[in-house]
């Protein structure tokens, strides 16, 4: 009978054992099996914005950057009107994590070397009024009566077509700059993000490498006030 309970005690003991194990490797397993899913299904979050820019300007006299149509009729507008114009518009700065280049390496447990795709900018001019400096008014964009008097034959549809082109070329010389000037706050703001969200997951220690490639143009849109 004590040759029993001593077999019976030893066989318990082992599947105790056996069952803690059991436990803790399942526990482990899924553990990894969480954290590197999660990680991965950083690439399903598509658009990441990172950083946004909001810039306004008072522009008294143009530059080249108005082009010839801009500062034939903005020339006349600032100088014989006495107006200044309040130029205004919006960098959006951001990552997309669809992108092949964006890479997830697992260095070890909790350990991951994540490789940034080049960011994408997306400028958006907001408004643009005018200062009637006598008046002490704000006017809206391409008012008629400040337009019209410049042209015997009327400002038509074409000539602020050509109006407004000349106000996205300037605004792309100044986003162009600002972009260029700015690319250590945007991976900054864009790795503070990604490691809040990763470290939610499970990951303990993230390398992040990016693709720095100055940037020479971008598309600048405008909205519905101005263009139509």
């Amino acid at each position: 009978m004590t040759e029993f309970f001593i077999g019976m005690i030893v066989m318990l003991v082992l599947a105790a054992g056996l069952w803690v194990w059991g436990k803790t490797r399942n526990k482990q397993s899924a553990q990894e099996i969480r954290v590197f899913s999660s990680i991965e299904q950083l690439k399903a979050i598509g658009q990441l914005s990172v950083y946004k820019v909001l810039t306004k300007e008072i522009v008294t006299e143009t530059d080249h950057t108005w082009g010839e149509f801009g500062n034939r009729y903005l020339g006349w507008v600032l100088s014989g009107k006495k107006m200044a114009m309040i130029f205004e518009f919006e960098i959006d700065f951001r990552y997309n994590l669809q992108s092949p280049k964006f890479e997830i390496d697992e260095k070890g447990p909790g350990r991951y070397s994540v490789q940034m795709p080049p960011c994408d900018y997306e400028v958006n001019i907001r408004d643009i009024r005018f200062y009637d400096e006598q008046g002490s008014k704000l006017l809206p964009w391409l008012l008629p009566d400040l337009l019209n008097g410049f042209l015997s034959g009327g400002f038509s549809e074409e000539n602020k077509n050509k109006l407004v082109d000349a106000a996205k070329g300037h605004a792309e010389k100044q986003a162009l700059e600002l972009i260029n000037n700015i690319q250590s706050e945007v991976q900054k703001s864009a790795k503070t993000t990604l490691e809040s969200i990763s470290r939610a997951f499970g990951a303990n220690e993230i390398d992040f490498g990016f693709s720095t490639p100055e940037a020479t143009q971008v598309s600048v849109e405008v909205s519905d006030k101005i263009a139509s």
